[in-house]
């Protein structure tokens, strides 16, 4: 296996993992605290957004992380 065959299975496996516990932490929580479809409709929506500001923050700590790389190591 080559080394960005590694890293595209790295990838997928923790892209999927980070999915599936924001699913179980987050957004199934918001749809089932609400009975009314269109309040679920609302919290699954904001659900979102906030898989949204996670990725971002995520993407912002990475962006940082490599602008600093040479001057860390």
């Amino acid at each position: 296996m080559s080394n960005t065959a590694i890293t595209y299975l790295i990838a997928a496996v923790v892209g999927i993992t980070s999915l599936s516990l924001w699913a179980w932490l987050v957004l199934v929580p918001a749809v089932t605290a609400y009975t009314r479809w269109w309040e679920r409709v609302v919290a699954g929506i904001m659900s979102l957004y906030v898989l949204v500001a996670m990725f971002a923050a995520g993407g912002l700590v990475g962006a940082i992380f490599l602008w600093y790389y040479d001057r860390i190591g």
